[in-house]
């Protein structure tokens, strides 16, 4: 059920923060598998023509309202982006506050949330989907995927299909900016925890919780990384290597200067380099 995997009180918790003027993030803390520090993120979105995109909605709070209104005005949310087959517990909530906004989405997300049917309430399973990505396609990674004309004038968008989570990632255009989701993490997620009292969190290294120092260590992208690489290599792009890296590849060619990540914190110095040394292995350099 996604009661356990929200805040109680989302409002209480939850870090505003400009990174443009033309974006914005909403940051929470998540805990994944009741143990790992993770925490979440929604990165709202000015368009170029008019009203916001909204990528892995998070709690729909009052502020986070605000910010719909102040970035999009009138036109409020144009496109709603579930980045992969995780991130989608809260669409059915500003589809239903922002009834014209369409709903971007990878093959099977439908299908998942059509399974919970009568079992969580957060989740209604007729809610319409604009955009599905399909799975496998025998197209290159390197050819441009459309979604709509407005879209398509301020996002690159790379379909990672052989991912396990299926992972959409965007590149806004008019800034630079790369906006993921679980292709990358960035631990620890310090931002996401701002606001939560010590005294009552779970699965923080302060409290001796081994396994979720392992996570941060595999999860980092300061330091040694052979372990963020081992798992780049050996779990996230198992099921078809030579795609995932073809993907990164595009991904390396976009012109970006920060990372957007849903989990851990944002990138905004040498975001480029960053990126490279996670995927070292994957973009060419040589597998120590």
């Amino acid at each position: 059920m996604s009661d356990k995997l929200v805040p109680a009180s989302p409002a209480d918790v939850m870090v505003i923060r400009d990174i443009t003027p033309s974006i914005t993030t909403l940051s929470l803390p998540f805990l994944r598998f009741g143990r790992f520090e993770i925490g979440g993120r929604s990165t709202i979105v000015r368009m170029t023509g008019g009203g916001v995109l909204v990528f892995s909605p998070v709690a729909l709070t009052p502020d986070a309202a605000a910010v719909v209104t102040r970035l999009g005005g009138k036109e409020g949310v144009k496109y709603l982006v579930a980045p992969d087959i995780e991130h989608h517990i809260f669409l059915s909530k500003w589809l239903k506050a922002y009834p014209t906004a369409r709903i971007i989405a990878p093959e099977g997300l439908a299908e998942k949330r059509a399974a919970t049917a009568g079992k969580d309430p957060r989740v209604n399973v007729d809610d319409k989907f604009f955009a599905v990505l399909a799975d496998k396609r025998s197209q290159s990674m390197r050819e441009p995927q459309s979604i709509a004309p407005d879209f398509d004038a301020d996002f690159g968008l790379v379909y990672f299909d052989m991912h396990p989570n299926k992972e959409v990632v965007l590149l806004y255009r008019p800034e630079n900016i790369l906006i993921e989701a679980d292709l990358m993490f960035n631990l620890p997620a310090i931002e996401q925890y701002q606001r939560v009292d010590p005294a009552t969190r779970h699965g923080a290294p302060g409290h001796a919780n081994l396994l979720n120092r392992i996570f941060q260590t595999v999860m980092r992208t300061e330091g040694d990384l052979v372990w963020a690489r081992r798992f780049q290599w050996h779990v996230a792009s198992r099921s078809d290597r030579a795609r995932f890296n073809e993907g990164l590849q595009v991904v390396d060619s976009w012109p970006f200067e920060k990372i957007i990540p849903c989990h851990g914190e944002t990138i905004e110095k040498n975001a480029k380099e960053v990126f490279r040394r996670v995927f070292a292995w994957h973009l060419g350099s040589n597998k120590d």
